[in-house]
């Protein structure tokens, strides 16, 4: 069986190119795993390049990892049959791993379900709101502190579908197909450089107005957290580069917290040329699973 190639890393550490280079050198094709990039209409502000899954949803569609994973496992499985290696390209580390195992997703929330038990926790408080996930799910509470909101809401959300919180774990060992899962680590000075160097180069490539006119027709509650969308519209040049730079930043950082969960994974030094780094993903595939040979030519 053809070998699955997964690539992660931080925003800005050359995952697309890296992958791109791959492409060059044997039969395969990319697959994205980054929510943002699965809509339409802001190629600019997600940073596009050519894959499959990207630019699949207009942006009045409202995402779910549920029907990314369906979507991603049909696609990588057409690739493995044609012959070719997915090389899965990603940076939201949850769809990451939908795209390359079985995710137990649980089912959808009622609309506002999450906002309702956000007032519930600021209504009647932390312990009270704790109190309640007690009642409905006692094993998710005893994971959970009364002070992570964040938790207990999707605990509380959770119960009310039947699911729980408790033992969910969101990195294992098990894919579906045989898989190398590469991260690609940047020195943090460097990467840094390049965040700097792409959020000017968005604005020099007309974001603003793409995100004008994105505004401009519906737009569903996931697309509306695309990061930096509120930013460049409602702030003045200056403000929401920096407001970007910050907050990309901050994704890189959260990435690269990730990289160190994921089971299995091998690091690969990233602040080379592309070509560099897509010989050694190579050679590293090729020591463990048959991967098609090299183009001609």
């Amino acid at each position: 069986m053809t070998l699955v190639v997964g690539i992660f890393g931080p925003t800005a550490s050359g995952k697309s190119a890296v992958g791109e280079a791959i492409a060059r050198r044997i039969p395969a094709e990319l697959v994205a795993a980054d929510s943002a990039q699965l809509y339409r209409g802001l190629p600019v502000l997600t940073n596009q390049s050519p894959a499959a899954l990207v630019g699949v949803w207009d942006l009045s569609h409202e995402a779910s990892v549920a029907e990314y994973q369906t979507l991603a496992h049909e696609t990588i499985d057409a690739v493995l049959a044609a012959g070719r290696t997915p090389v899965v390209v990603g940076g939201t580390a949850l769809y990451f791993r939908a795209a390359l195992g079985e995710l137990d997703v649980p089912p959808a929330p009622e609309a506002g379900a999450r906002e309702r038990w956000q007032r519930v926790y600021d209504a009647r408080g932390a312990q009270a709101a704790h109190a309640l996930l007690a009642r409905h799910d006692p094993a998710a509470a005893a994971a959970v502190h009364p002070n992570d909101r964040r938790r207990v809401v999707r605990a509380l959300e959770l119960a009310e579908v039947g699911r729980s919180l408790h033992g969910q774990r969101l990195w294992t060992e098990q894919t579906r197909h045989p898989t190398l899962v590469v991260g690609l680590e940047v020195p943090p000075p460097e990467l840094l450089r390049r965040i700097e160097a792409r959020t000017r180069a968005m604005f020099e490539a007309g974001v603003e107005e793409e995100v004008r006119q994105a505004l401009a027709g519906p737009l569903s509650t996931t697309a509306r957290k695309i990061m930096g969308l509120l930013e460049v519209a409602e702030l003045p040049r200056a403000e929401a580069e920096t407001a970007l730079l910050v907050r990309t930043r901050k994704l890189a950082a959260y990435q690269r917290k990730w990289m160190r969960r994921i089971p299995g994974l091998v690091t690969v030094r990233a602040d080379r040329t592309p070509d560099e780094v897509a010989d050694d993903v190579l050679a590293l595939a090729r020591g463990r699973q048959r991967i098609p040979a090299g183009r001609a030519g």
